[in-house]
């Protein structure tokens, strides 16, 4: 079995990533908690959102592939249940679960149509799904375009359109009832890969790099290189602004997806 791509990259993501308050609250709003009830981060990582989440007085089990990911949540909050698991492998009974949080995983899934099924199987009946995720067309809006093609358009291959996501939810049983647009701010506190997108010094910060995994499965070393000196010059010569232009639209960054089991 090939190991998990955040066994690898752990160490950095744990150093760079940490709840945005914003998402954190949207995610909240829009999963519509109830106290009582047990709630699933699926994906969780290091546990940033579960505990945020869980924080806001709510009964949350995060479930990630990597070890290393977990044990770095344990470490930062006990008493939350974690559990080693796939989207695809829910360690949970049927009709368990009253709602489910996913950030920043479905391009981790290997399989869509199962990981909703299975998310349908532990779900009770009317119950929510709140992803956050990026799509491809959005990803053509992102002025990495510019400085790592390659890595883009590898990145682009393997991202899941808003339509594959409705298709394969719709056979497990799940409707999406409600989309939301999310452009990245100046003051984004998560690290993750468009987070430099209105300050794109950020990316000559390592730490910052090893812990996006598109630079980390879908780039090369030289072509990062080569992307950073592109940008670092485009910065210093003032030409960065007018490229970053060439991008603007209004589909958005990323995508708050809601969903209710059938």
């Amino acid at each position: 079995m090939q190991e998990p791509i955040y066994n690898i990259i752990g160490n950095e993501y744990n150093r760079t990533r940490k709840a945005d308050p914003y998402i954190a609250d949207r995610l909240h709003s829009l999963l519509n908690p109830q106290k009582g009830k047990t709630y699933l981060d699926i994906g969780c990582g290091t546990g940033n959102y579960t505990i945020a989440l869980a924080m806001m007085g709510i009964d949350f089990t995060g479930i990630d592939p990597s070890e290393l990911m977990l044990d770095a949540a344990k470490n930062k909050k006990s008493d939350v249940k974690w559990k080693q698991g796939t989207a695809e492998n829910i360690p949970l009974p049927d009709n368990s679960i009253d709602g489910v949080v996913a950030t920043l995983t479905l391009h981790h899934w290997t399989s869509l149509e199962k990981g909703f099924k299975e998310l349908a199987r532990v779900l009770k009946a009317g119950s929510p799904v709140v992803i956050f995720t990026f799509t491809p067309e959005q990803e053509q809006g992102y002025w990495f375009n510019h400085f790592f093609p390659e890595m883009m358009k590898k990145g682009m291959e393997k991202s899941v359109t808003l339509e594959a996501i409705k298709e394969a939810a719709s056979d497990a049983g799940l409707e999406i009832i409600e989309t939301e647009k999310y452009f990245v701010p100046d003051d984004l506190q998560d690290m993750f890969g468009y987070s430099g997108k209105h300050d794109p010094e950020r990316y000559f910060d390592p730490m910052i790099i090893n812990g996006i995994s598109y630079f980390s499965i879908y780039a090369d070393e030289k072509e990062i290189e080569a992307g950073l000196r592109e940008l670092r010059k485009s910065i210093d010569d003032g030409q960065f602004n007018a490229i970053k232009e060439q991008y603007d639209n209004d589909l958005g960054d990323y995508l708050f997806i809601v969903l209710k089991k059938k």
